[in-house]
């Protein structure tokens, strides 16, 4: 395959496999080679084995993160971060998979991936970004919830009020509680409860008189 031809094949794909090059008689050991060549001229950006982009393609991180590792979706840390939800700024775009967990580098960003079990795998929606880009992202509740479980002794008041929380009232305490008892776990209902009674004491505190 030529050059030309592969911008043509990938013109409207922001990122795309080796597997796109498996046509014909073209052979995978044939499609590495001559992507590696690319890569090398610097005509494609490799983000992990297996996955490319042209180098002028702006992409969210949280898109690249999405397609790293295929059924995955932002949580933990980063969610929280782009709900403003926590104060810090957070570094590593952090997600949760059913796969095994992984960590990856390239040109936008840091990723890293945590394994939970199929039956924790909800809470999730697909939300734009920016310039018509999607991505899966924990709803702000599931990022809560994500981020306890992961911790140990995530539900003690200690540990929550570590985070720092604000901007409380974006979260939906009902749709906290029904997540909580859908995961069927103690820490995580536990852990709703002891959410709640931060955010109505938040509410209270700065109440207009």
């Amino acid at each position: 395959m030529r050059w030309q031809q592969l911008q043509q094949i990938v013109q409207d794909q922001s990122l795309f496999e080796t597997s796109l090059f498996l046509t014909g008689d073209v052979t995978h050991h044939q499609a590495q080679r001559q992507l590696s060549d690319w890569t090398r001229a610097k005509k494609l950006i490799q983000l992990r084995r297996g996955i490319y982009t042209l180098p002028h393609q702006s992409l969210h991180p949280f898109v690249v993160a999405n397609h790293l590792v295929s059924g995955s979706y932002v949580s933990l840390q980063m969610a929280l971060a782009y709900y403003h939800l926590i104060p810090e700024h957070v570094a590593v775009v952090t997600s949760v998979t059913t796969q095994r967990p992984g960590k990856y580098e390239n040109k936008f960003g840091r990723f890293t991936y945590r394994h939970i079990n199929p039956s924790l795998f909800f809470g999730i929606e697909h939300r734009l970004l920016v310039n018509d880009e999607y991505a899966y992202v924990a709803m702000p509740e599931k990022a809560l919830l994500d981020l306890v479980h992961f911790r140990p002794q995530g539900d003690s008041r200690e540990y929550i009020e570590s985070l720092r929380l604000q901007n409380l009232e974006i979260l939906d305490l009902e749709r906290l509680h029904h997540l909580a008892e859908r995961s069927g776990k103690p820490k995580l209902k536990r852990a709703a409860n002891m959410i709640e009674i931060i955010a109505r004491h938040e509410a209270d505190e700065y109440e207009p008189l």
